[in-house]
């Protein structure tokens, strides 16, 4: 049983766009696969508000944030921001605030749609 829909704002679809056919097929894999299982090597925590979906292919780190969105009471969206490739253990933190950036926008976007 899946545990929640992932939706994609345009930074991670040309994100997605710009990997190569393996690559891409990979990483869209691991977010079907993390949609049904509780595995923090696909899955991750990385703040109060930003999580990560995490692939390793063929030596590549890839990374695309992501947030939790909660619409009428009982469907449940993850939205994916944007995908990088990292080098280093740890999200730099330039990721991180530009994925706030994009949350942010999404909500005020969500929110002027709602008025």
């Amino acid at each position: 049983m899946k545990k929640y829909e992932v939706q994609f704002m345009e930074p991670a679809k040309d994100f997605l766009d710009h990997l190569d056919y393996k690559t891409r097929e990979k990483v869209l894999f691991n977010i079907w696969k993390s949609r049904k299982t509780n595995d923090p090597g696909l899955f991750k925590k990385i703040t109060a508000e930003i999580w990560e979906f995490r692939t390793r292919y063929k030596g590549k780190q890839i990374r695309l944030l992501a947030f939790w969105d909660k619409i009428k009471y009982t469907e449940t969206l993850v939205i994916a921001t944007h995908g990088f490739q990292k080098k280093s253990h740890k999200v730099p933190r330039k990721q991180i605030d530009r994925a706030i950036e994009l949350r942010k926008s999404y909500y005020e976007q969500k929110n002027s749609r709602d008025e």
